[in-house]
């Protein structure tokens, strides 16, 4: 499987004059160089977020897309391959990669990071041979610091995941099914063959008659 792994990078100049890089896929030597800003505290502490975003610049599918003011880490998304104790590791497919993460830090939420980000992970045509996936729970939702509704939240992720061409996808996993905020998100690269899209129907259900 070719992962195609093309330095894009990008400069946006805020309304109130900062300066923001966005580039990637970032290789694990360069982001050890950089600092991650206190507050991407999302998942775990920074500096263990920092670790865990180096390990996965290093895999052979792992890529690591960031925003940085000067040589701090503002924001980053993730992709690589599914977790093994996790269902969608079932079917050993080599053409499906999970966008595992996507954090911004609080005070650079207002410059639309997020969809910048997403967008430079897949410029030019570089997972177009992968069925990327996201899985949204709604527990993982910072709601209290956006002050939105889970309803709203849900809106806001999958206009996000949309701008890069992610779409809603049914599925009997039991975590999504458990809340209806929940949801799969899919997108199926323009190159990816018709038995890796059946191969991936048949892992996100398990339960035959439902499709």
């Amino acid at each position: 499987m070719e992962h195609r792994k093309r330095m894009q990078r990008d400069v946006m100049l805020t309304r109130d004059n900062r300066e923001i890089v966005l580039e990637g896929p970032v290789p694990p030597d360069q982001l050890a160089a950089y600092t991650m800003h206190p507050k991407l505290d999302a998942f775990r502490r920074p500096a263990d977020q920092h670790e865990a975003l180096i390990e996965i610049a290093g895999l052979e599918e792992g890529r690591i897309i960031i925003a940085r003011e000067e040589e701090q880490i503002v924001g980053y998304v993730t992709f690589h391959y599914p977790d093994e104790m996790e269902r969608w590791s079932e079917g050993g497919m080599k053409d499906l990669i999970e966008l595992g993460a996507i954090e911004v830090a609080n005070e650079y939420r207002s410059y639309g990071l997020g969809k910048r980000l997403i967008a430079l992970a897949f410029a030019e045509e570089q997972l177009e041979n992968m069925i990327v996936y996201t899985t949204e729970y709604y527990w993982h939702w910072d709601l209290d610091g956006t002050g939105l509704s889970i309803w709203d939240y849900r809106k806001m992720m999958e206009q996000l995941m949309k701008s890069a061409g992610m779409i809603w996808y049914a599925t009997d996993d039991p975590e999504i099914c458990s809340h209806p905020a929940n949801c799969l998100m899919v997108r199926i690269g323009k190159e990816v063959p018709l038995s890796s899209i059946e191969k991936f129907d048949t892992v996100r259900f398990r339960n035959r008659f439902m499709y």
